[in-house]
């Protein structure tokens, strides 16, 4: 490391040491916005808030306008080849009116509030880290945050927005909130959600029984076939969740619907997954009923190899701040399978330290908003020196 080196870092470590109470102040104002995946106006009120602090801070925003889900918010710090994402969702899980029932927070050193460590203050760590960086004059390649608006329902528009914004990146930093033992996610499942949709034939249930197929029969056996693919060894799950089906309890069901939940490790294990599916949708169970299966959102696995060279920057960055941190494996998902799925490096898990997500307990511990932004952006000038 040269002397204007060390000097850049040690500046950019000490402004981030003194941005403690504006980033408590953003965070607070991202969280009490509602923002459900499905709140289109809300999602984009948090897109606006967050353009509106860049400006402040004399950084370039784009948005993208999307037809259905919320808009697409890009921060950039330079142009050209070789860019690196900073990535996070904008979505909560919570419906609209949580705000109002429950804002933000805090006590005992922790801040609460609907989304406030999955992500917002992920998001908080993103624009701060970009902020110390332009005001150290950007780096030599290309940095960019990518704000999308779905992640929470797997995606279904955001994914290509994403495989769009990531081209010719050349790694990738997703701020999903810190595990609560302080490391970083290094391994993700991938996961998928189906609808499962079965036809049979009505018929009147006393006066001709005979007559029908019923739809939820056959179903049922059908959720015993894609129950039985779990494996817990493996890290193999199946999950039908919702169903639905028939008119009333004196028709023999026309028609049945479940919706499934997958998670698997591995490329390989998702397809051989997907096919099993496939076999017992195509599976004729009773004679004149038919069954089709979609797709209806996804996310690809975040395998370890994709992560082990960032993680070890990162590493190193940690304990020059004077803190251990380890890679881990979730079950959960995350974009980041996205990002790997390219061939990019990715770090998950790089946002403030958080636990308790889609609950109205969760947290986010206010004393590792500052050393996690500091970590992410000594890795940044790490690969500008490297």
């Amino acid at each position: 490391m040269n002397e204007g080196s060390g000097t850049r870092r040690a500046a950019v470590i000490e402004w981030l040491s003194q941005q403690q109470e504006e980033m408590r102040a953003l965070l607070a104002l991202l969280v009490d916005i509602d923002s459900h995946s499905h709140d289109k106006a809300g999602v984009d009120a948090v897109g606006e808030a967050i353009s509106e602090w860049c400006k402040a801070m004399g950084i370039e925003v784009r948005r993208t306008p999307r037809p259905r889900f919320g808009d697409l918010f890009e921060a950039c710090l330079g142009e050209g080849e070789g860019t690196v994402v900073l990535l996070g969702h904008r979505d909560t899980v919570f419906p609209t009116g949580t705000v109002a029932e429950r804002s933000y927070e805090e006590h005992d050193g922790m801040a609460f509030g609907p989304g406030v460590a999955d992500m917002k203050g992920g998001l908080v760590m993103n624009l701060f880290v970009l902020a110390a960086l332009a005001r150290t004059g950007g780096l030599a390649f290309p940095l960019k945050a990518v704000f999308t608006a779905d992640e929470e329902i797997g995606s279904p528009d955001g994914k290509a927005l994403i495989e769009d914004a990531v081209r010719h990146a050349r790694a990738v930093f997703n701020a999903e909130p810190g595990r609560v033992s302080g490391n970083l996610v290094t391994g993700r499942k991938g996961g998928a959600n189906l609808v499962l949709e079965v036809s049979g034939r009505a018929a009147h249930s006393g006066v001709s029984h005979a007559d029908g197929v019923s739809a939820i029969e056959a179903l049922a056996r059908k959720i015993q076939r894609i129950h039985a693919l779990t494996d817990y060894d493996t890290g193999v799950t199946t999950n039908v969740g919702v169903i639905e089906g028939g008119t009333s309890s004196n028709t023999v069901a026309p028609w049945a619907r479940a919706r499934i939940d997958t998670r698997f490790v591995t490329f390989e294990q998702r397809e051989a997954l997907f096919a099993a599916l496939e076999e017992i949708a195509a599976r004729e169970e009773l004679p004149g009923t038919q069954a089709t299966l979609t797709q209806v959102s996804g996310f690809l696995p975040l395998e370890r190899a994709m992560s082990e060279a960032l993680l070890a920057r990162y590493q190193r960055s940690a304990a020059e701040l004077g803190f251990e941190v380890e890679g881990e494996f979730t079950g959960g998902c995350s974009d980041a399978g996205t990002t790997a799925s390219l061939g990019i490096p990715t770090l998950c898990g790089t946002g403030p330290v958080g636990a308790l997500m889609h609950t109205e307990r969760e947290y986010l511990l206010l004393s590792s908003l500052v050393p996690r932004a500091q970590a992410l952006a000594l890795t940044l000038l790490d690969l500008d020196e490297g």
